[in-house]
């Protein structure tokens, strides 16, 4: 029986792990430009940026006044990306010249009429160059949430493409079993893991200083999260961790800079867990690797947590798929036609009654055309 997609059997994962033109959406935007270029010239199919890469990690964050917190973050919001701006348009074009996929780590400006918030998210562009969706980052880390707000359920999710299906999580993202087994469950193969950094770890998560060398895999989370990610859940993965070179960025004070734990620490892993390419400490760089899906096919004949080592009847999972918007329906009658029926809700209503969940999905459907 032929396969439902056609995918290729080997490509190209790359680590764009730039420094920003930090609180500067112009020349970033004509840095990420530049870079995206590169990668097309060396062959990468699919490049991930670092999280927050445009316009940069708010590294300020825990060093200054509220008054001086308060004029960063508006500074920060005028230079990030909302997706309706031209220089979104400008990257896809970049992409499409590139003909690669790009997972983008910003910061976004809400899309919400009124809301000026802004969210920790990845952007997802294919070889067109079109931003085909986006991941918010769920819950910021600690003193993150009073920066960016709370992702919305909906993006928790994955999208095919001609080289695999591709998702991604942001920073701690990467060590939540249940978000991890959501993306897995729906059958992702490419992974991207974003970060803000590489640290050395010193007793606790509280406690870490920038790394020095890729000596401190030996403490960083990232290292060993990174690999147990691409083995549990058999996915090649790209993890792409900020860059920041130690002078002070431009409009900024001696100091302002606190938590900077930007110095790279982009790795490239198979789904076996070895590690392809890096961690690269202390410089900017592209880093590459080349796969081929034989990988994953020999990882998941010792272990597949899709196949033959799950037990869905002991363990599953349940995902929302909403978008938090500030205006519902409240005077509902409970109907199909006021109430729509979630893919985990056809889902669960398709085990209980033993039936394929495009028949419920089809009997909703009618319901909600007869009202």
């Amino acid at each position: 029986m032929a396969r439902d997609r056609d995918v290729a059997e080997s490509f190209t994962l790359g680590a764009a792990q730039i420094e920003p033109v930090y609180h500067d959406a112009e020349a970033t935007l004509d840095k990420t430009c530049r870079w995206i270029e590169r990668a097309g010239d060396c062959g990468v199919d699919v490049l991930v940026f670092p999280e927050t890469y445009f316009p940069g990690y708010p590294y300020w964050r825990r060093s200054t006044s509220i008054a001086r917190w308060t004029d960063l973050m508006v500074d920060l919001a005028a230079n990030s990306l909302h997706v309706d701006d031209d220089a979104v348009a400008t990257i896809g074009e970049a992409v499409a010249d590139a003909d690669l996929h790009l997972v983008l780590g910003t910061n976004e400006v809400d899309d919400r009429p009124g809301s000026e918030t802004l969210y920790n998210s990845l952007f997802f562009f294919d070889r067109s160059g079109d931003l085909v969706r986006r991941h918010r980052k769920l819950m910021p880390t600690h003193d993150e949430r009073a920066i960016w707000g709370r992702g919305d359920p909906e993006c928790l999710a994955v999208h095919d493409t001609d080289v695999g299906r591709l998702g991604g999580l942001v920073c701690y993202e990467n060590h939540m079993t249940l978000s991890k087994a959501a993306l897995c469950a729906q059958g992702e193969e490419i992974h991207a893991a974003v970060w803000p950094g590489f640290w050395e770890q010193h007793g606790h998560p509280g406690d870490k200083t920038r790394a020095e060398s890729d000596a401190a895999r030996d403490t960083c989370d990232i290292y060993p999260a990174v690999r147990e990610y691409a083995f549990e859940t058999q996915s090649f993965v790209v993890s792409c961790s900020a860059y920041m070179s130690e002078g002070v960025p431009d409009g900024f004070e001696e100091g302002e800079i606190g938590f900077g734990v930007g110095n790279g620490g982009s790795m490239l892993v198979n789904p076996a867990g070895i590690v392809k390419a890096g961690p690269a400490v202390g410089e900017e760089a592209l880093l590459t690797a080349e796969f081929d899906r034989s990988e994953r096919r020999a990882t998941k004949a010792y272990f597949d947590a899709m196949g033959h080592y799950s037990r869905w009847d002991a363990v599953n999972l349940e995902v929302a798929d909403t978008r938090l918007d500030p205006i519902h329906d409240h005077h509902g009658d409970g109907s199909a036609a006021a109430q729509s029926l979630s893919p985990a809700a056809a889902q669960s209503l398709a085990e209980e009654y033993d039936v394929d969940v495009e028949t419920v999905e089809a009997v909703a459907d009618a319901i909600a055309d007869a009202e």
